[in-house]
């Protein structure tokens, strides 16, 4: 990675970290540059507009989420129903906590995006990434239709993560509790209309999962 590269990245994280902490009105360059211990201009050096910063932000939000979803393989490749039940659960538990400031940054620009329709250009497109990979898993427990199934899948995990850390809080599940619940919903996808499931061997196993122990 050259130096140009590596600066680029820094100031990302730190325009990451600036949203999460200081939502979007307090984000500009001179507060990034502080957030990344830069001298002041070097954000406008590499960043010249705020619609690019933006972009950079989206970009690497997407970039480290990726990283996790690939440290998890039973979330991408051929997986028991339970032990992707389970695998989804770690991910939630990280995003909800070392990943947290990431989440927090990720509504502020979606936010933003329904105000500016260049940057929700970007932030679709971005979204395509985890809604393919979200159909890939999807294919893999044997659902019926993945690429219809997946962007709803996706939209019920958002809600999760969302009332866990900014919604009413109404839902505050134990990491068993979280399993179970995921469980459930990975079971509803990879039931085929007749109502039978296409992957015999896993309702056996994914009711069994219930009463493994927390990560």
């Amino acid at each position: 990675m050259t130096e140009a590269m590596s600066r680029r990245r820094q100031l990302a994280d730190a325009a990451i970290t600036t949203l999460a902490e200081a939502g979007m009105r307090g984000l500009t360059h001179r507060a990034v540059d502080r957030a990344a211990g830069l001298p002041e201009g070097s954000c406008s050096y590499y960043f010249r507009t705020r619609q690019a910063l933006l972009r950079a932000a989206i970009d690497r939000l997407v970039e480290v989420d990726l990283a996790d979803l690939a440290d998890r393989p039973a979330l991408s490749g051929k997986a028991d129903l339970a032990d992707v039940a389970e695998a989804a659960a770690g991910l939630f538990e990280f995003w909800t906590t070392k990943g947290r400031v990431r989440m927090l940054a990720r509504y502020e620009l979606a936010l933003e995006a329904t105000r500016r329709p260049e940057l929700r250009a970007v932030f679709v497109e971005a979204g395509s990434r985890p809604r393919l990979l979200a159909e890939h898993m999807l294919a893999a427990i044997g659902a019926p239709d993945p690429a219809r199934q997946a962007p709803v899948l996706v939209a019920c995990l958002d809600g999760l993560l969302f009332d866990h850390l900014a919604g009413a809080g109404a839902l505050d599940l134990t990491a068993a509790e979280l399993r179970a619940a995921l469980l459930d919903v990975l079971r509803s996808f990879s039931l085929h209309p007749s109502g039978g499931n296409s992957s015999g061997g896993h309702s056996s196993g994914a009711r069994s999962s219930g009463g493994r122990a927390a990560l």
